[in-house]
């Protein structure tokens, strides 16, 4: 089965069970590079084109305005055919209970008819949230399995727990 990743990541500052603290690269994007050392997946980064501030504050800010707004921001690039793929793994952080609003963007460009979708999450508590059901509004014909929610601080760690949940999974 051929696999693809897609996945919104941010670095900069972030928050870590009760503290901020800067990274160069985003939890998701860790464990979006696990999935491919573990299933050959190929990644597609969702960008918006202008990025969320690097101000932790400011982002969360930024994006419950979107997503009170129902605002889908531009993209860098977008993806537009996901025809040669049989796996299709969707993930990012949690803001204010689901996806960010750029991941909608790239999911409605999308026909997910016959996919297998596997949805994760990384978070500092809010677990998998509603992205499974908001996810389920654009892959209306595909077969969604069960999510997994990865505790940011713990990302680096997680590659166990990502091979286990891929191989239950599928």
């Amino acid at each position: 089965m051929k696999a693809l990743v897609i996945y919104f990541s941010r670095a900069d500052e972030n928050y870590f069970g009760g503290s901020m603290r800067y990274i160069d690269k985003g939890n998701t994007e860790v464990v979006a590079d696990y999935i491919q050392d573990i299933i050959g997946a190929d990644l597609f980064k969702v960008e918006r084109k202008v990025p969320y501030s690097k101000d932790y504050m400011t982002c969360i800010k930024e994006a419950q305005d979107e997503q009170k707004r129902n605002k889908l921001p531009e993209l860098v690039k977008e993806l537009s055919n996901i025809d040669d793929y049989d796996v299709i793994f969707i993930g990012g952080p949690i803001y204010w209970g689901t996806l960010p609003q750029p991941m909608f963007t790239q999911l409605s460009k999308l026909d997910f008819k016959d996919k297998i979708i596997m949805p994760f999450s990384t978070h500092e508590g809010s677990g998998l949230a509603s992205i499974v059901r908001d996810i389920k509004k654009y892959a209306l014909k595909a077969n969604i399995k069960t999510g997994l929610a990865i505790v940011g601080s713990n990302v680096n760690s997680s590659k166990p727990l990502l091979q286990r949940w891929i191989d239950e999974q599928l």
